[in-house]
């Protein structure tokens, strides 16, 4: 080892490589030390120079290319004779074959490195010329530098890309609420009072977002049409664009419209009509136009209801397609199903009996052509000694798939469609619907007649509900799917007018399932599910004390109080509402500010003179029951609110809230009617928090703070049942 190291010091003493040259010290080695003498002479062939193997060289190398050329081929000749007498027999031999190799590699390393600039090695730059491909370990360095690389800069890229996602491509919120319809139309002064307008809600324009419909009573302006009518009114239906309340058709009427209804669907491909003398023996109890046929499902189709006619029109463009006189009617249009065989549902209206013995006539009309199916079926309702409000009519499907029609004049009674129709027509129903008989309301049948006496006890009956969760948006819909999801349910039944009776009756056999006795109940309950249970919860409004109005929330399976809260009273009888969010609903209503019972005191006491002074601001609440100690205050308004309804855009799961209230002007004259659409979203979005007592609820949670409700509230999204 020795002799070898002395050796490799000595190469950068020489002007020329004489790397085959021994020292004299170690010409006496023995064969021993080849291997040692190997290593020797594989310096050079790993790439070691002269004048390199410290990092310099001596000027003349590292100046002139062509001069080393020349002084290396002289020295190899010299070592190449020396290596021959030196080294005998075979070891000389092996020797020799290596310093070849050496050479001939050493004069390729030349050679490249006159192309690649002369003197550098293969890094590029001067001092250790070593060649990448006879240096594997300097292969695998590089390999595992360029994977730590990538495995260094690949995560940054994502990490980068995903915030570019975030911050670019992603909408914003507050961008798109700006996008969501949000209007206020004024109609102008509206004659007849404060009597909550009629109003519906469907696409009329085919833009994914309901659109709403409503009916105008206004003064008339011109007076050959007011000495004509008997009358200075004009009556009509205007439909407004639900993104910006512009008015889409305007449809003047002969006399106020009572209701408007849309949902009827017809064909979606009707068949030919037959032209001349033959379409008229087809369709023999109709005059309606033949065009008006042919373009019955260019559009959703809407009945206007006024007090003598029904008129059926395209939603689309306002255009007549059928228009009827049935009698005094008293009552909206029910959808039924397909009674003939034309592929449209058909309907039902309740109006008064033209022999003035009987209380009520029920009266089948074709929902293609607006045609009479039969003649009106009269009923006597007054053998139960009631008589009070209109109670529906309502259809209903039993689970077994019997059809029944629920009415009554301040009792429910019910009565098969099967009965109806035959009585009608004097056909057999050709539907099994129609046949088929549900044996636990059969039971309830009195002797020798059609009808079912449904509800008990003496008061009178104020409302019927089907305890379906969302459908009070909806009473005003003939679409088949909302009439399913009416059926097969329970009933909500709300007797009395002092004091009210809040019953749950079964569907399968038409008994009382829990009853609730509470003070008067101001308007229609909303279903909604405020529980866990399945079972859709009531959402009431009752009397309080004295100027005040009581909100609760009361458990559809038993009738036990679930949520309650006293109001200063906002002097309106709005039914609320309840809109599905993720498995629970959130209710709207409307109410003054909530009273806050001091401390010390079990009940609130407010000076009269004092509540009187207040100004009558109604204000619309939001209630979530994942935090039912909170309201979030949507708006607030002087005007009084004469109706509302919801509707969605599913696309954006938002929801807007469609007003229409009475708005005071100066005079003495009629106020001006105003319609307002609001986005719930939006409305979330700059609510305002109110903290309710700890009395409002059982099992009241920790405080929520304002990070965390507001979050909740934001991340809401509103969907269709």
């Amino acid at each position: 080892m020795a002799a070898a190291l002395s050796r490799a010091l000595k190469l950068p003493g020489k002007k020329g490589s004489e790397l085959g040259e021994y020292d004299p010290l170690t010409q006496a080695d023995s064969e021993d030390e080849s291997e040692e003498d190997d290593l020797v002479l594989n310096y050079p062939h790993n790439g070691l120079g002269r004048g390199n193997c410290m990092g310099t060289g001596t000027s003349e190398l590292r100046g002139s290319r062509t001069g080393r050329l020349v002084g290396d081929e002289d020295e190899a000749e010299e070592d190449d004779d020396e290596w021959r007498e030196r080294l005998p027999g075979k070891k000389r031999q092996e020797r020799a074959e290596k310093g070849m190799q050496y050479w001939s590699q050493r004069e390729t390393n030349r050679d490249e490195g006159v192309e690649d600039g002369g003197g550098l090695g293969a890094s590029g730059g001067p001092g250790l010329g070593v060649s990448a491909s006879a240096d594997p370990d300097g292969k695998k360095a590089k390999v595992r530098g360029a994977i730590r690389a990538a495995f260094f800069l690949v995560p940054l890229v994502c990490a980068m890309l995903v915030v570019l996602l975030c911050a670019f491509l992603v909408p914003c919120q507050h961008g798109e609420l700006d996008k969501r319809p949000q209007w206020e139309k004024e109609l102008g002064d509206h004659v007849g009072g404060v009597t909550p307008p009629p109003l519906a809600l469907w696409d009329v324009d085919n833009d994914s977002v309901e659109d709403v419909l409503i009916g105008v009573t206004q003064k008339s302006n011109h007076t050959h049409l007011s000495s004509s009518a008997g009358n200075n009114k004009e009556y009509s239906v205007v439909a407004l664009s639900a993104f910006s309340g512009e008015v889409l058709w305007r449809r003047a009427l002969r006399e106020p419209v009572e209701s408007i209804q849309c949902g009827l669907q017809y064909e979606a491909h009707p068949s030919p009509l037959p032209a001349g003398g033959a379409a008229l023996r087809a369709l023999p109890n109709s005059a309606i136009p033949l065009s008006a046929q042919r373009d019955r499902a260019s559009g959703p189709v809407c009945l206007l209801i006024e007090s003598a006619h029904l008129t059926a029109v395209n939603g689309t463009t306002g255009k007549k397609l059928w228009s009827v006189a049935p009698g005094e009617i008293q009552s909206q249009a029910v959808s039924l199903p397909d009674l003939q065989g034309d592929s449209v549902p058909d309907l039902l209206i309740a109006t008064l009996p033209a022999d003035q013995v009987s209380d009520l006539s029920l009266l089948l009309l074709s929902g293609l052509t607006g045609a009479m199916l039969g003649h009106p079926v009269t009923f006597n309702l007054t053998t139960f000694n009631v008589s009070g409000k209109l109670i529906g009519p309502l259809f209903h499907e039993t689970q077994l798939g019997a059809y029944y029609i629920l009415f009554g004049l301040g009792t429910v009674e019910a009565v098969s469609l099967g009965d109806i129709y035959t009585q009608a027509t004097g056909k057999t129903p050709i539907s099994p619907g129609l046949r088929l008989k549900e044996p636990g309301w059969e039971k309830l049948r009195k002797t020798n007649s059609s009808l079912i006496h449904i509800s008990s006890g003496t008061e009178q009956v104020e409302f019927l509900v089907p305890l379906v969760a969302g459908l009070c948006n909806n009473h005003n819909s003939l679409d088949s799917i909302s009439n399913l999801n009416s059926s097969r349910s329970d009933w909500v039944l709300v007797g009395g007018k002092l004091s009210s009776k809040l019953s749950v009756l079964r569907e399968k056999d038409a008994h009382t399932e829990w009853t609730l006795t509470s003070s008067a109940i101001h308007s229609r309950p909303a279903p909604g599910q405020f529980n866990d249970d399945g079972i859709p919860d009531l959402l009431i409004q009752k009397s309080g004390a004295p100027r005040m109005r009581k909100v609760q929330v009361v458990d559809g399976a038993s009738g036990r109080s679930l949520w309650e809260t006293e109001f200063i009273c906002p002097r309106l009888d709005l039914e609320g509402t309840s809109i599905m969010t993720s498995g629970q609903s959130a209710f709207l209503f409307w109410a003054g500010d909530p009273v806050r019972p001091p401390k010390n005191l079990t009940k609130t006491t407010v000076a009269p003179g004092a509540v009187q002074a207040m100004p009558v601001i109604r204000k619309l609440f939001m209630l979530h029951p994942a935090y039912p100690t909170i309201l979030l205050e949507l708006a607030s308004t002087t005007d009084t609110i004469l109706t509302a309804a919801v509707s969605y855009q599913e696309p954006q799961k938002d929801a807007s809230y469609i007003t229409v209230s009475s708005r005071p002007t100066s005079g003495l004259g009629p106020g001006s009617r105003v319609v307002k659409s609001m986005s719930l979203r939006a409305a979330i979005t700059a609510g305002q928090i109110v903290r309710l007592g700890e009395s409002s609820t059982a099992g009241v949670p920790v405080r929520p703070g304002v990070f965390e409700i507001n979050k909740f509230f934001r991340r809401l999204t509103f969907k269709n049942h």
